[in-house]
């Protein structure tokens, strides 16, 4: 008996016919080529679903807010203004005491480190409690 003579004792299974049509549809078992390939369709990220149920963090904003607001200090008000001269956005930012960003005058707080001994008008800019206090005490007026 030679090599070539040998047959297995068990019949071996067909192998199935893919991509012939029938009930399996047009790509008949061999799959699509994915969501990817349709135009205009986006795949839903399953993670989305977890990130919905947290509750969102504080202070989630507040990094914009603190970007468009510059700080200045009664000490930095005391050494660059004269007595009753008016202080405005325009004319801290000719002052150099506060930077334009994007081209645009941020929002101004006056904060209340340093003493203020000179009668300032300040007009369209917000105060911190302190340097409220310390305005009004120098005869100084808030608009």
């Amino acid at each position: 008996m030679q090599i070539h003579q040998l047959k297995p004792i068990h019949t071996g299974k067909d192998k199935k016919r893919r991509g012939r049509g029938g009930k399996r549809g047009t790509y008949s078992g061999r799959g699509g080529k994915g969501q990817t390939a349709r135009a205009g369709h986006r795949k839903m990220p399953i993670i989305r679903e977890f990130i919905k149920r947290y509750p969102k963090l504080k202070g989630y904003r507040a990094e914009v807010i603190i970007k468009n607001t510059s700080a200045v200090n009664l000490q930095e008000l005391e050494n660059s203004f004269k007595d009753s001269e008016t202080v405005d956005a325009k004319s801290l930012v000719e002052k150099r005491l506060v930077r334009r960003i994007e081209g645009k005058t941020p929002k101004i707080k006056i904060l209340g480190k340093g003493e203020l001994k000179k009668k300032l008008n300040f007009e369209g800019l917000t105060f911190s409690k302190k340097a409220k206090e310390s305005v009004e005490k120098a005869g100084g007026t808030i608009k």
